[in-house]
C-alpha cells in the first residue's frame, strides 16, 4: 500500500535529538492545540522496552491520547513503510474526531518520510534478488555497485558499495520498472512538497545536551533499566534486528553476560547516545522544512520562547 503525502498535510511535528525534552513539551502543546500525540519513534513501538526508550508514562498517556506506542513485541520487525501506513491510519482516526495529530519523536527516517514522502516501489522479486546477491558474493560488492552507477548514477553516488541490501533494491527497481529508483523518489518528493506539514526541532547547545544525556542514562539505570533488560532476556525470544537498535539494551545485555562491568557499560551507553544525538542533529539541519527552535542553557522551554522562534522563522522567510 502506498500512502499519499496528502494524508499528513494538516499534522504538526515536534522533533529533536534524544534527550531534548520533546515529550514533556509536546504534552503542553497537545493541551494548547487539542491534539493527540502520534509517536514518531521506532523504539517506543515495542512492548516491555519502557525505561530505555524514555517511553511516556501511563499517566502521561492517560492525560493525552498517544498512538503507535506498545504495538509490537520485541521480536517483531517494522520498517518505514509499515510505520507510515500505521501513522496514516492514526491521523485519519484523530482528524475524524476533529482533533489535531501531533507527531513527536526523533527517528530521522520516520521524519523524512513524513516530510518528503516514501517510495514503496514494486513488489520484491526473489529471482532478481537472488541473482544480484550472487553477483555480490561471487564477483564482489564493487562489481554490483558499478552496475548501479551505470543505470542510476544518483543513487550510486549516495549508496556505499557495502550497502548491498539497498544496492540490490535499487537495481531490482530498475529492472522491474525500467526507471531508476532516484526517479521514483524524486517524483514522490515533488508530491510531498505540496503537502508539507508544520515541523519544529529542538536544538540545544552541544555541551548542554551532552550533559543532559549523560545524566539521563544514569537516571535510567537507577530507575531499573538493568532489571528491564533482564526481563527481556527472560521472554525466551531474541530481540529483532530493529529492536536491537534501541540505545543501551544490547550493551546492558552484554553486561549481564559478563562482557563488561557496570561502570564501563554506563560509559559506553553514554558515548553511543551522544554520538546518536549528533547524527540526529545532522539530519534535522538537512531538512529545510524543519523550523529550528533554539533551546536555553537551562530550564524547560516555555510556550513564549517557542512562539518567538516560530515568529522569527516566519519573518525571515517572508
Amino acid at each position: 500500500m502506498t500512502v499519499s503525502p496528502a494524508c499528513f498535510r494538516n499534522v504538526r511535528i515536534l522533533t529533536g535529538p534524544t534527550g531534548s525534552g520533546k515529550s514533556a513539551f509536546a504534552a503542553r502543546l497537545a493541551q494548547r492545540w487539542n491534539a493527540e500525540i502520534v509517536a514518531m519513534d521506532s523504539m517506543t513501538l515495542y512492548r516491555y522496552m519502557d525505561i530505555g526508550t524514555a517511553k511516556p508514562s501511563l499517566e502521561e498517556r492517560a492525560q493525552t491520547p498517544h498512538h503507535l506506542i506498545d504495538v509490537l513485541e520485541p521480536w517483531e520487525t517494522a520498517n518505514v513503510a509499515w510505520w507510515l501506513e500505521k501513522a496514516a491510519a492514526a491521523v485519519s482516526d484523530i482528524e475524524g474526531r476533529g482533533r489535531i495529530a501531533l507527531f513527536v519523536g526523533g527517528t530521522p527516517l520516520y521524519l523524512k518520510a513524513l516530510l518528503c514522502g516514501l517510495f514503496a516501489g514494486p513488489a520484491r522479486s526473489p529471482e532478481i534478488r537472488a541473482r544480484l546477491e550472487a553477483i555480490a558474493v561471487h564477483d564482489g560488492v564493487e562489481t554490483l555497485h558499478r552496475q548501479l552507477v551505470a543505470v542510476d548514477p544518483t543513487t550510486g553516488a549516495r549508496l556505499h558499495p557495502n550497502d548491498v541490501r539497498r544496492v540490490v533494491r535499487a537495481l531490482e527497481v530498475f529492472e522491474l520498472t525500467g526507471r531508476p529508483i532516484s526517479h521514483w523518489q524524486t517524483e514522490w518528493s515533488d508530491e510531498a512538497s505540496k503537502h508539507t506539514p508544520l515541523a519544529w526541532w529542538l536544538d540545544w547547545p552541544r555541551s548542554v545536551l551532552n550533559t543532559r544525556l549523560d545524566d539521563r542514562v544514569e537516571k535510567m539505570i537507577a530507575a531499573g533499566w538493568i532489571d528491564e533488560a533482564t526481563r527481556l532476556l527472560a521472554l525466551g525470544r531474541p530481540l529483532s534486528r530493529e529492536a536491537k537498535q534501541a540505545l543501551g539494551y544490547v550493551e546492558i545485555i552484554e553486561h549481564l553476560r559478563g562482557e563488561r562491568s557496570l561502570p564501563e557499560t554506563i560509559a559506553l551507553i553514554q558515548l553511543r547516545t551522544r554520538q546518536f544525538a549528533k547524527r540526529q542533529v545532522t539530519w534535522f539541519k538537512q531538512l529545510p522544512q524543519c523550523i529550528r527552535v533554539p533551546m536555553q542553557n537551562e530550564g524547560e522551554l516555555s510556550l513564549d520562547v517557542f512562539d518567538a522562534a516560530v515568529s522569527t522563522h516566519r519573518t525571515n522567510n517572508l
